[in-house]
């Protein structure tokens, strides 16, 4: 390849990036798993901390060239600690699946039990056969769920904590509809001397927010999450405790030098960003995603949607589940609604099994990033609407981007009304 040829590939790359940057632009956002960055975080990412390495903690680098890095990241963790009312915060990991490996190094060996929901009731690969458990060669044991409520059944539950005598249990999931029961089985977990995680991935900025449940009050001993879903930051990951000492050195060796080396220092700022804001913005920003996604649940049913935990309120979080069988499967649907700039994702759905996993029974819907661009109640009935009349051979692209057009600026952050416009550190 010539040298001109490969700086074509550069721009074609560009084009690329601007291309994808339009279809976000003019579509419907409804990944459970995404978000947008405010505009001073993006800022942090694209700084030039994004260059630098920090192995270690502040104070006790492999490098040199790292004292405002030392600075800014005891005020990050400070940040964390004060937003989530923690002992403990550790914002170094560089993902919600990072931050789970180091845990899994942190407190399971090969061998040792954890119990955990299943897939198909909604848990994270991570805590599967295939993922960071399974890789650790732990054996993994499964919670009791209620498919028609879509809750851990907390007895069924009670009983084989009590039967399997686990190292650790897991309350996460990837469908995280209803908040977990660690308050109603905390008792049993201490009669078995397990450890209590909770991975609050999906809905890290509601638990922020004061609006999900709370739970190192209600007894878990670590938190982890991504910090790009409900919480509206970089793709990075944290983890915040209130537990012993002892377990947060194994915590802290678990992350470096367990699962990481450099811990991608712009996304961290970014990540302090982003936490400052969620203290300003966080409890009227979780509020709002929750009601939106009651609504659009309820609007969905009431077209004949089979959204599922319809006894339960469909939802007290960001997320809907829904089986879509009757019309031709989660990956069918998924596509169609794709074709209508409609953006969201087949799920799994409880009675799928693993080989259903690329056309799974179901979809899963996010209302965290329409929210996050101004949308409200008439919206989630407008989209609702839309989706109805797309599944039914309707094509609705031109009213998708009708619809759009007005929603593109980022709330809940720092902004233009308090005198900010973003501004690029490198023209």
């Amino acid at each position: 390849m010539s040298f001109n040829s490969s700086l074509n590939e550069a721009l074609w790359i560009r084009q690329k990036a601007i291309e994808h940057t339009d279809l976000f632009k003019n579509s419907i956002p409804l990944i459970a798993s995404e978000n947008l960055m405010s505009p001073l975080t993006r800022e942090m990412v694209i700084s030039d901390f994004n260059n630098r390495y920090a192995e270690g903690l502040p104070g006790h680098r492999y490098y040199q060239g790292n004292k405002i890095v030392d600075e800014m990241e005891t005020r990050v963790e400070e940040l964390l600690r004060r937003l989530f009312n923690s002992k403990q915060a550790d914002v170094r990991p560089i993902s919600g699946t990072n931050a789970n490996q180091a845990l899994v190094f942190a407190f399971l060996h090969p061998g040792e039990t954890i119990l955990t929901p299943s897939l198909d009731s909604g848990a994270h690969i991570s805590s599967a056969e295939f993922g960071a458990v399974g890789m650790r060669g732990c054996t993994i044991k499964n919670m009791v769920f209620n498919t028609e409520e879509m809750k851990v059944d907390v007895e069924g539950t009670r009983k084989a904590i009590l039967a399997e005598k686990p190292k650790v249990v897991l309350f996460g999931f990837s469908v995280f509809l209803f908040p977990a029961p660690i308050k109603e089985l905390k008792e049993t977990i201490d009669e078995v001397g397990a450890t209590v995680w909770y991975d609050g991935a999906h809905v890290l900025g509601l638990i922020a927010g004061k609006r999900f449940q709370d739970p190192l009050r209600e007894g878990a001993d670590v938190i982890s999450g991504s910090t790009h879903k409900t919480f509206p930051g970089p793709q990075h990951g944290v983890i915040v405790g209130n537990t012993d000492d002892e377990k947060w050195k194994k915590v802290r060796r678990g992350v470096f030098p367990g699962v990481i080396s450099n811990h991608h220092i712009g996304a961290m700022a970014g990540l302090g960003v982003t936490a400052a804001e969620m203290i300003e913005y966080g409890e009227s920003y979780a509020s709002a995603i929750i009601e939106n996604a009651k609504t659009l649940g309820g609007e969905l049913y009431s077209r004949g949607f089979k959204v599922l935990a319809e006894k339960s309120g469909f939802t007290e979080s960001h997320t809907l589940l829904i089986d879509v069988k009757s019309q031709g499967g989660g990956k069918q649907v998924a596509e169609v609604l794709e074709q209508n700039f409609i953006i969201l994702n087949k799920n799994m759905i409880p009675g799928d099994t693993n080989t259903k996993a690329q056309n799974p029974s179901g979809i899963r819907i996010g209302t965290q990033e329409v929210t996050r661009i101004g949308m409200g109640k008439s919206e989630m009935s407008h989209i609702a609407d839309l989706m109805d009349r797309a599944l039914k051979g309707k094509d609705v692209k031109e009213e998708v981007f009708q619809l759009k057009k007005n929603f593109q600026e980022i709330r809940y952050c720092y902004g233009k009304d308090k005198g900010y416009d973003f501004v690029e550190l490198y023209k």
